[in-house]
């Protein structure tokens, strides 16, 4: 299942605002070997970053590194597929049924997945609703927008601002 970059940049930062490693982050907007210590488990998508510019390259990368090995191991031939979860949101209940179809079960089970939809599935974690939904989100400058996009676009994943439907996602519209 994947997000919308934007979406996961954002929340990203807000989890990093209920971990002590949070020094990390504003260090790396002041220093480039801090910045690049952070991104070394991103790997070579951290190389081309300096400083952090914005408090949303973090969560952008991450969605970078996942998008392109998935996308990647498509090309490769696996054959694999994708959910996008602003899809699920916004038609629940036709997705449910068919992701279970799509998995082979009986899609009778749909309106039983929907209500398991709307548990937090984080609840008794730092990442909990109730824990960082109340941190304020980061602003999205057109400068920022304009870095974050160059990043995206030499990895060939989708930009800030584009639809971002993945090949091979699996929906009902």
């Amino acid at each position: 299942m994947y997000r919308e970059v934007l979406s996961v940049a954002k929340s990203v930062y807000r989890l990093s605002l209920t971990d002590p490693v949070h020094i990390f982050w504003i260090v790396g907007r002041l220093s480039g070997p801090m910045t690049m210590m952070i991104g070394e488990p991103l790997g070579t998508l951290c190389s081309r970053v300096r400083r952090l510019d914005s408090d949303l390259t973090i969560g952008v990368l991450t969605w970078a590194a996942a998008t392109k090995a998935y996308l990647d191991a498509r090309r490769r031939g696996f054959d694999i597929s994708a959910l996008r979860y602003e899809d699920v949101v916004a038609r629940p209940l036709d997705m449910c049924r068919v992701i279970l179809e799509f998995c082979r079960l009986p899609v009778s089970l749909a309106e039983l997945a929907v209500k398991a939809l709307d548990v937090d599935s984080q609840r008794n974690s730092i990442a909990a609703k109730s824990k960082i939904g109340h941190f304020k989100e980061p602003e999205l400058t057109p400068q920022t927008k304009a870095k974050l996009n160059e990043l995206l676009k030499s990895d060939g994943v989708p930009l800030i601002g584009e639809p971002g439907i993945l090949e091979g996602t699996v929906t009902c519209c």
